[in-house]
C-alpha cells in the first residue's frame, strides 16, 4: 500500500492534526514535526516541541500528556510512541502493511492499515484485538471516540456503499452497522463524549448525524447542490452544539445542533404534524422524487468561512479559547486560520489570525512544563519480559510486541486551562 492515497503527503505538504481535545496542534513535513499549544491562539500559536531530522507523514499526541505517536515516510510500516519532553522513545511496532492512521485515546490505541485495525492497550502497548480482513481502506478512514467511557472505534463497513461499522474497543465487540450513505464514506467523526457520529459520502453533498446506540438519524444537513467535492474533515465542536466539515473547496461550513428540550417537544410536536399534512397534501397534489423532498427537508449550513485557496486538503475544529468559541482551520500547505464564529443568526465567520506554519525550527529555549505527571503501570506483555524491560529496549520490534528506548513517567494537563 502507498500513501499516495494520501493528498496531504504530497511533495512539500504538511500532515496537520489536532489533538482530541483541540488544546494542540500536530504539524509533520519532511523536516520532523512540531507540537503547538492553542490555548493563545488569537494572538500567539505557542511551539511546545520539535524534533528535525525526520520525514513525517503522521503525528498522534494524546491529549496534552508528552506521549506522541509518530510514523515516517522512510519506514511508514513502523509506529514510533515517545515521550517528546524526555527526548526518549518508549517502544515501536512494525506492522505488515504502511501504516495509514494512527488513533488514540486514554485507554486505547488503534492503528489502521488498508485491509486490517490493530487495537492496543495504551497502558502496556498490548494488542488486545486485530479486526482483519476490513473492506479496503485506501485511504485509512477511522475515527476513535475520544472519550474513554464510549470507547468506540468507527471504520469502513463496505468499500462499495456507505455504510459504518462501529466496534466497542474495550469490551471489544461489534456493536452497530449504520447504513450512512449510498456512496462509499469520505469522513467519519465521533461527538466528544462519543455518544453520536457523523458521516460523509464520497459525493461530499450531505452530512449525517446518528445516534451511536441505536443507528436512528438524528440530523441530515445539505452541503451544497452544484457539485460534488471531496470532504476532507467532519468535526464535532468541543461543546456539543455544531458541525464543521471543510473540503477540497475554499469554504469551510459550520451546521447547528438545534438540540430538542423536552419541553418544546409537544409544541414541536404539533408544528410537525401541522407541516406533516401540508407536505402530503402538496405532494399528492404534485408529486416529486424523492430526492427532491429530501433537498427541502435537509438543514443548512449556519456560517461558513471562506479560505483563500481551493483544492488543499483542511482540518478543523470548533473548540472554546478563552471563554470565546473559535473555528480553526488548519492546511496543507502550511496554515492556521483562526475564526470567529457568528453565534448570533450565524452568516460568514470573520477570519481573526494567520499562523505560518511552515518555518519549523527548535525552540530558543527548552519546552515550557505544562503537565502534571501520571504513571504507567508496570505489565508483563506476552513475550514474557516487564513492560519496563520492554522499553528499555531489550524486546524485539513486530506487530504484538514493542522495544525502544526508556519511558518514565507520562505528563497529562489539568483541564482546568485557559482554553476552558
Amino acid at each position: 500500500m502507498s500513501l499516495l492515497a494520501r493528498t496531504d503527503i504530497d511533495a512539500g505538504g504538511f500532515f496537520v492534526n489536532f489533538n482530541q481535545d483541540c488544546s494542540s496542534l500536530a504539524v509533520g513535513s519532511k523536516n520532523g514535526y512540531s507540537l503547538f499549544s492553542l490555548n493563545s491562539v488569537d494572538q500567539n500559536l505557542d511551539q511546545i516541541y520539535t524534533s528535525l531530522g525526520e520525514d513525517i507523514c503522521l503525528v498522534e499526541r494524546l491529549f496534552s500528556s508528552s506521549l506522541v505517536a509518530v510514523v515516517s515516510l522512510n519506514a511508514p510500516r513502523k509506529l514510533k510512541v515517545c515521550h517528546f519532553k524526555k527526548g526518549t522513545e518508549i517502544c515501536n511496532y512494525s506492522y505488515s502493511n504502511t501504516i495509514l492512521a494512527v488513533k488514540l485515546n486514554r485507554s486505547r490505541l488503534v492503528v489502521c492499515l488498508e485491509e486490517s485495525l490493530y487495537i492496543h492497550n495504551i497502558r502496556d502497548m498490548k494488542v488486545v484485538h486485530t479486526i482483519r480482513d476490513t473492506p479496503p481502506n485506501k485511504t485509512g478512514l477511522c475515527a476513535l471516540a475520544s472519550d474513554s467511557d464510549h470507547c468506540y472505534l468507527a471504520y469502513p463497513g463496505s468499500a462499495t456503499v456507505g455504510e459504518v461499522q462501529i466496534f466497542d474497543a474495550v469490551n471489544l465487540h461489534a456493536k452497530i452497522m449504520i447504513p450512512a450513505h449510498d456512496s462509499p464514506l469520505a469522513a467519519i467523526a465521533f461527538s466528544q463524549i462519543g455518544t453520536e457520529i457523523a458521516t460523509a459520502s464520497e459525493k461530499g453533498t450531505v452530512i449525517r448525524v446518528f445516534s451511536v446506540s441505536d443507528g436512528s438519524k438524528l440530523f441530515e444537513f445539505r452541503r451544497g447542490v452544484k457539485r460534488c467535492v471531496s470532504i476532507a474533515s467532519l468535526a464535532f465542536s468541543t461543546c456539543s452544539k455544531y458541525l464543521c466539515c471543510s473540503s477540497n473547496t475554499e469554504t469551510v461550513h459550520v451546521f447547528k445542533l438545534e438540540r430538542v428540550s423536552p419541553e418544546t417537544n409537544d409544541e414541536q410536536g404539533a408544528g410537525e404534524a401541522w407541516y406533516g399534512k401540508i407536505s402530503k397534501a402538496f405532494t399528492n397534489y404534485l408529486p416529486l422524487p424523492t430526492q427532491v423532498t429530501d433537498v427541502f427537508s435537509q438543514g443548512r449550513a449556519f456560517a461558513s468561512a471562506l479560505l483563500p485557496v481551493a483544492g488543499l486538503r483542511h482540518s478543523c475544529v470548533i473548540t472554546t479559547i478563552q471563554k470565546a468559541l473559535r473555528m480553526l482551520v488548519a492546511s496543507q500547505d502550511g496554515y492556521l486560520y483562526v475564526y470567529q464564529i457568528p453565534t448570533e443568526g450565524g452568516g460568514e465567520c470573520q477570519l481573526i489570525k494567520k499562523h505560518d506554519l511552515r518555518n519549523i525550527e527548535l525552540p530558543p529555549n527548552p519546552p515550557r512544563t505544562e503537565s502534571v505527571p501520571i504513571g504507567v503501570p508496570t505489565v508483563v506483555p506476552s513475550g514474557g519480559s516487564s513492560y519496563a524491560a520492554t522499553v528499555r529496549g531489550t524486546a524485539g520490534s513486530s506487530a504484538g510486541s514493542g522495544g525502544g528506548g526508556g519511558a518514565g513517567s507520562l505528563d497529562d494537563d489539568h483541564h482546568d486551562h485557559a482554553q476552558q
